[in-house]
């Protein structure tokens, strides 16, 4: 009888005791910048789209060590070759090597691409911050000069301007941000106007917060999303936009290796040596691409609700 009482139960051939036992680990929580991070790499086409972006910044800094000629460097006695080994995307008609400048046009590209952006958002934020949050008298006065900005389309604008202050790389970045800063503006004057009625900003003002480190400290943070993915869409129309203008000779000088020269130089020998205008394509299409690709994931990546 004793040995029945102490042998172990039918089916309990194996005991385990349950200090032995481990309880499996939690799932590690993701901060919210990790999930954002986490969603951004989800979205296939915006990580293809930060590689392209991450590959014209490369471009841009160390583009002097890659070209294998000097960009203005002239070879009269090879005009117009087509792509080969010594020229890989050909030469230009006055023996220019393609492919040395277009990497120099990279940096300007790129360049004048961030920072009219950076100027637009600059404005555009300072101006829609106090339209947002201040509104009456400085609401109506705000929204009014954004009105008639955004009633000239962006490259007749533009053009005025360069036409009155001359060509010029920094004349192009004025002209861009100035007539691309009204769209930030009401993009962030309508995220405020949601925001400032949280319980947090009233809190904020019921704790004697002041009114700008109200909007500095708890709105704008919280207002943002919406003009950073703006910014990065616009970036890839901003380099649109300056190879436009230096194609229609209003934008940089054309002894500036620049993308939109290059087509305006081109454009006598469609159907001839067509490279002259095709690789200079292939680069602007490529760049749009690359900062389309980051601000879908980002907007993505910044507001779940849209997944």
């Amino acid at each position: 009888m004793s040995e029945l009482a102490t042998s172990p139960a039918i089916g309990d051939e194996n005991p385990v005791s349950s200090a032995s036992v481990q309880a499996e680990p939690a799932p590690k929580q993701l901060t919210q910048w990790g999930e954002i991070r986490h969603r951004f790499v989800q979205n296939k086409l915006a990580v293809v789209g930060l590689a392209i972006i991450t590959l014209l910044f490369l471009t841009a800094i160390f583009g002097d060590y890659l070209v294998p000629y000097e960009p203005g460097a002239q070879d009269l006695e090879n005009t117009l070759a087509s792509p080969s080994g010594a020229h890989w995307m050909g030469t230009d008609a006055l023996g220019r090597d393609m492919f040395s400048r277009l990497i120099v046009g990279t940096r300007v590209a790129m360049f004048v691409g961030l920072a009219s952006i950076f100027f637009a958002v600059l404005i555009g934020v300072a101006l829609g911050a106090i339209a947002g949050y201040f509104a009456g008298f400085a609401d109506t006065l705000v929204m009014r000069i954004a009105d008639v900005f955004l009633a000239f389309p962006l490259m007749i604008g533009a053009i005025v301007i360069i036409l009155v202050t001359g060509r010029g790389i920094t004349p192009v970045v004025i002209s861009l941000a100035i007539f691309s800063w009204a769209t930030v503006s009401r993009l962030l004057r309508s995220s405020i106007l949601s925001v400032r009625e949280m319980d947090y900003v009233h809190a904020a003002k019921a704790l004697g917060a002041s009114g700008w480190r109200v909007v500095r400290t708890h709105i704008l943070p919280n207002s943002l999303t919406a003009v950073l993915v703006y910014a990065t869409f616009n970036v890839g129309t901003t380099i649109v936009g300056v190879a436009a203008l230096s194609f229609l000779g209003a934008g940089v000088p054309v002894d500036v290796p620049e993308w939109g020269n290059m087509l305006a130089a081109g454009q006598g020998f469609i159907g001839v040596n067509d490279y002259l205008w095709y690789f200079p394509s292939l680069f602007v299409v490529v760049t749009v691409l690359g900062f389309a690709f980051v601000g879908d994931g980002l907007r993505d990546a910044l507001d779940p609700k849209l997944r």
